[in-house]
């Protein structure tokens, strides 16, 4: 793999090498501390973060590399009309790899197509977030031992979050991993997802109770409800609370299940719930680092490398998806996902709205 856009296509056995040097990194640090000297990541952030700019940050300066970037594209030439092309070309030419969050579905793709250097996706709207996911995978391995046989509870906005989206990709390529899909009906995960778990033969269960579903779960995977997402800030308004973690429901849980979350939380898990020993949120965000430290220590070794010549965009294909890239950057070639059905190439939406 040379670029990390989404974890749909990434190699189980390129996992299996990524966790390896993950885990030798936690036991031996100070093995890392020179490796990736004189090497430089771009942070080109143009939507807010912390967790994943600052574990990004922390990752590239562990293993004694540099980071330039921008936390706001108001700074840059952005602000000026710059094309995304145009960004990513010249920022390729000063970094050794570009770590890269917009609010634009598809844009890491689309950067994918002009950069020289690797291109990693640190998320893109509520499309996908697959270093989220690589970070979700290192906390089952460290806390289960391994990344098979158990029930997966995933519970809140499953429409919109992106951290589930690829989530659900990463696991469906382990042995006998079983889904509990819990949300309103209005935030239940897209069918390109929900096929993802069918395709591979998994067992897929869906329900809006999470107070009927948790004594069945070895993992309870939370998430907020992003106002940010909502068209509509009255969808939003009656959506917010419908899920709450508090300790007294954890009292139907398994003794021994964990308790992730992506983060940012914001209500849906009470404070009492953090003294827990089942809630691992706050470790899962610290093996995050380590994760990323294993990727850029993959990634900022390959060569640089121009990628082929883009095709010119043909304006009679375009997706219709509102947030997709394709609507901002009007010269991108149009890509088509073809497997069961067709796709925006970006975004993952559907045949339906492509005109």
């Amino acid at each position: 793999m040379r670029n990390l856009v989404s974890v749909d296509d990434m190699p189980r056995e390129w996992w299996d090498g990524l966790y390896s040097r993950c885990c030798d990194i936690i036991a031996h640090p100070g093995d890392y501390a020179d490796s990736c000297r004189g090497k430089i990541q771009a942070s080109l952030f143009y939507e807010p973060s912390t967790r994943t700019n600052f574990s990004f940050q922390a990752a590239i300066l562990r293993l004694g590399g540099s980071v330039f970037g921008f936390s706001d594209p108001k700074g840059t030439s952005i602000s000026k009309g710059e094309t995304l092309a145009d960004t990513v070309r010249i920022t390729a030419t000063y970094s050794d790899a570009i770590v890269i969050r917009t609010a634009k579905e598809g844009a890491a793709t689309a950067a994918a197509l002009y950069s020289e250097v690797p291109v990693i996706n640190a998320g893109d709207g509520a499309h996908l977030h697959p270093t989220q996911a690589l970070a979700d995978l290192t906390t089952i391995a460290q806390k289960r031992g391994e990344i098979a046989d158990f029930c997966i509870g995933i519970c809140g906005d499953l429409r919109y979050g992106r951290a589930v989206h690829s989530l659900i990709a990463a696991l469906v390529k382990f042995k006998d991993v079983r889904f509990c899909l819990i949300s309103p009906g209005e935030l239940k995960v897209p069918r390109y997802v929900r096929e993802l778990i069918y395709i591979n033969g998994l067992k897929l269960y869906e329900t809006d109770s999470l107070a009927e579903s948790i004594g069945d779960l070895d993992i309870l995977y939370m998430t907020r409800i992003q106002r940010e997402r909502f068209q509509n800030p009255a969808e939003y308004e009656r959506m917010k609370g419908v899920y709450i973690l508090t300790k007294k429901l954890l009292e139907g849980a398994r003794k021994d299940m964990l308790v992730m979350h992506p983060l940012p939380r914001y209500g849906e898990i009470t404070p009492d719930v953090d003294s827990d020993p089942r809630a691992v949120y706050f470790q899962q965000a610290h093996y995050g680092m380590y994760i990323r430290m294993a990727l850029l220590y993959e990634f900022l070794r390959l060569p640089k490398q121009m990628p082929p010549p883009v095709a010119d965009a043909a304006a009679e294909i375009t997706c219709g998806n509102p947030i997709c890239i394709t609507q901002t950057e009007l010269y991108l070639p149009p890509l088509i996902s073809v497997k069961d059905q067709k796709r925006c190439g970006y975004c993952d939406k559907e045949a339906g709205i492509l005109i």
